[in-house]
């Protein structure tokens, strides 16, 4: 998908108007802005959103993958002064519709974890296959 009809780049052109994303915003970088996840899978999950229009982490260039690293140490920090119970995260990014991607402009998923939120948190990301997880 190009940039015509991609709901990341008609979120950030319409930024301003958009009372809806203005409150979820959190802050922006060179190359990201950092938003409250719509759909959050915990309490405090966000996004990080390229501002330009790039495919997926693959189509990042080097200076926007330096700059995502800043950015994701700054969105924890940022969630960690707003919730106090936090004792892991989440760091996630589908990549191809096989991996479960289904909006085609990058976007870093900072998901926080508290004890005990699942009964089996045990392999984490490998339970984007389940029989996987436990190993």
């Amino acid at each position: 998908m190009n940039s015509t009809g991609c709901p990341f780049c008609q979120k950030n052109k319409q930024f301003e108007d958009n009372v809806i994303i203005q409150q979820r915003y959190l802050f922006e970088t060179n190359h990201f802005f950092a938003i409250k996840d719509n759909h959050p899978v915990t309490e405090g999950h966000s996004l990080l959103i390229s501002k330009e229009h790039k495919e997926d982490y693959f189509s990042l260039s080097n200076d926007e993958r330096l700059d995502l690293n800043e950015a994701i140490l700054n969105l924890k920090k940022s969630i960690d002064s707003e919730f106090h119970d936090i004792t892991g995260f989440n760091i996630g990014m589908n990549c191809g519709a096989s991996a479960g991607q289904t909006v085609f402009h990058f976007h870093l998923h900072l998901i926080p974890r508290r004890d005990n939120d699942t009964d089996f948190p045990r392999g984490g990301v490998r339970g984007v296959i389940p029989q996987k997880m436990s190993y």
